[in-house]
Protein backbone atom coordinates (compact mmCIF):
# COMPACT_ATOMS: atom_id res chain seq x y z
CA UNK A 1 0.00 0.00 0.00
CA UNK A 2 0.96 3.69 -0.74
CA UNK A 3 2.51 5.18 -3.72
CA UNK A 4 6.14 5.54 -4.78
CA UNK A 5 7.47 8.25 -5.45
CA UNK A 6 9.25 9.37 -9.09
CA UNK A 7 12.70 10.61 -8.87
CA UNK A 8 15.17 11.48 -11.38
CA UNK A 9 19.10 11.38 -10.04
CA UNK A 10 21.21 14.34 -11.26
CA UNK A 11 25.03 14.83 -10.92
CA UNK A 12 26.09 18.21 -9.43
CA UNK A 13 28.97 20.55 -10.67
CA UNK A 14 30.11 19.99 -7.30
CA UNK A 15 32.08 16.63 -6.66
CA UNK A 16 30.36 14.42 -3.88
CA UNK A 17 27.21 16.10 -4.44
CA UNK A 18 24.27 14.62 -5.57
CA UNK A 19 20.57 16.04 -6.77
CA UNK A 20 17.19 13.98 -6.42
CA UNK A 21 14.24 15.81 -8.19
CA UNK A 22 10.52 13.86 -7.30
CA UNK A 23 7.33 14.53 -7.90
CA UNK A 24 6.09 15.51 -4.92
CA UNK A 25 6.85 18.64 -2.55
CA UNK A 26 7.95 17.34 1.09
CA UNK A 27 8.88 21.38 1.91
CA UNK A 28 6.64 23.42 0.56
CA UNK A 29 8.31 26.93 0.41
CA UNK A 30 10.76 26.04 2.97
CA UNK A 31 14.45 24.93 3.10
CA UNK A 32 15.68 22.60 5.57
CA UNK A 33 18.73 21.25 6.55
CA UNK A 34 20.53 18.05 8.00
CA UNK A 35 24.07 17.07 9.16
CA UNK A 36 25.38 13.73 9.80
CA UNK A 37 24.99 13.58 13.60
CA UNK A 38 22.07 15.86 13.97
CA UNK A 39 19.15 14.95 16.33
CA UNK A 40 15.87 14.20 13.52
CA UNK A 41 13.21 14.53 16.73
CA UNK A 42 9.88 15.38 14.35
CA UNK A 43 8.64 13.00 11.55
CA UNK A 44 7.73 15.14 8.40
CA UNK A 45 8.00 14.37 5.27
CA UNK A 46 11.50 15.74 5.32
CA UNK A 47 12.82 14.58 8.33
CA UNK A 48 11.83 10.75 7.70
CA UNK A 49 14.10 11.19 4.41
CA UNK A 50 16.64 13.18 5.94
CA UNK A 51 16.47 10.31 8.50
CA UNK A 52 16.37 7.29 6.01
CA UNK A 53 19.39 8.92 3.95
CA UNK A 54 21.84 9.79 6.64
CA UNK A 55 21.42 6.06 7.97
CA UNK A 56 23.17 4.58 5.44
CA UNK A 57 26.58 6.12 6.38
CA UNK A 58 26.88 7.09 3.24
CA UNK A 59 25.44 10.95 3.38
CA UNK A 60 26.97 13.87 5.31
CA UNK A 61 24.20 16.23 4.76
CA UNK A 62 20.54 16.84 3.18
CA UNK A 63 18.86 19.85 1.98
CA UNK A 64 15.29 19.43 1.15
CA UNK A 65 13.57 22.10 -0.63
CA UNK A 66 10.17 21.57 -2.44
CA UNK A 67 10.53 18.51 -4.40
CA UNK A 68 14.57 18.89 -4.93
CA UNK A 69 16.53 16.64 -2.23
CA UNK A 70 20.46 17.42 -2.46
CA UNK A 71 22.78 15.24 -1.03
CA UNK A 72 26.14 15.42 0.06
CA UNK A 73 28.02 12.34 0.14
CA UNK A 74 30.66 11.18 2.53
CA UNK A 75 34.03 11.26 0.83
CA UNK A 76 34.26 8.25 -0.66
CA UNK A 77 30.66 7.05 -1.16
CA UNK A 78 28.47 6.73 -4.02
CA UNK A 79 24.90 7.40 -4.45
CA UNK A 80 23.72 3.77 -5.29
CA UNK A 81 20.77 2.53 -3.29
CA UNK A 82 19.70 6.12 -2.09
CA UNK A 83 17.21 6.77 -4.86
CA UNK A 84 15.57 3.64 -3.95
CA UNK A 85 15.46 5.00 -0.53
CA UNK A 86 13.20 8.26 -1.47
CA UNK A 87 11.10 6.33 -3.99
CA UNK A 88 9.99 3.55 -1.28
CA UNK A 89 9.19 6.63 1.18
CA UNK A 90 5.42 5.96 1.19
CA UNK A 91 5.24 1.89 0.50
CA UNK A 92 4.01 0.81 3.71
CA UNK A 93 3.35 -2.39 2.98
CA UNK A 94 6.64 -4.27 1.05
CA UNK A 95 7.26 -7.97 0.37
CA UNK A 96 7.51 -9.88 3.23
CA UNK A 97 5.89 -7.48 5.70
CA UNK A 98 2.85 -9.21 7.13
CA UNK A 99 -0.56 -7.01 6.41
CA UNK A 100 -2.00 -6.45 10.37
CA UNK A 101 -5.47 -7.86 10.43
CA UNK A 102 -7.86 -6.21 12.91
CA UNK A 103 -6.53 -8.62 16.21
CA UNK A 104 -3.60 -6.78 15.31
CA UNK A 105 -4.33 -3.58 16.88
CA UNK A 106 -6.11 -4.85 20.07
Amino acid sequence: MGEPVSVIEKPSANHGVVRFETNRSFTGMGHERYRAGDSIIDNRPPDAIARLLLATGKVDKVHVYAQTITVTLHSGATSEGLKEIIEDLFIHYKPGVPIPDEASFS
